[in-house]
């Protein structure tokens, strides 16, 4: 179901809790959120609809990729960058990383542990700093 976008930076500023297996439908609702909104968005955090969990959903070109529960274990090339956020107005710089490891359980629960690099870095990066309740 396509979900409305919050803007509440309160709301965004809080941390997000673990997900569990329970909350696998939130993944549809992001993909379907996601798509409504592919025109101006690459990414979302569960909190940019409503729900204060640890789950983002990543454009990969031909794809969208779900993560349940991402912890970013490894950075690699810091560099300075600046980006928006469809909950946001506007632009902020920030520091990103060229290469990342990220481990997650994917929508099968299972765990995954995978290199990104580039944009796709970037974007996790961004996601994962929501559940951090981190506003950019």
């Amino acid at each position: 179901m396509i979900k409305p976008i919050v803007k509440d930076v309160l709301f965004l500023g809080l941390k997000s809790a673990p997900a569990v297996k329970a909350d696998l439908p939130i993944a549809q609702d992001l993909q379907d959120t996601l798509n409504a909104n592919r025109d101006r968005c690459v990414g979302m955090a569960a909190n940019m609809i409503g729900v204060r969990k640890r789950i983002i959903i990543v454009n990969m070109g031909m794809i969208n990729v779900v993560m349940f529960n991402p912890v970013i274990t490894r950075k690699e090339g810091p560099y300075e960058t600046e980006e928006g956020c469809l909950s946001l107005s506007g632009v902020r710089k920030t520091t990103r990383y060229k290469r990342i490891t990220v481990e997650y359980l994917d929508c099968s629960w299972k765990k995954r542990c995978q290199e990104y690099s580039d944009w796709t870095a970037q974007i996790i990066q961004h996601e994962c700093d929501h559940l951090e309740g981190i506003i950019i």
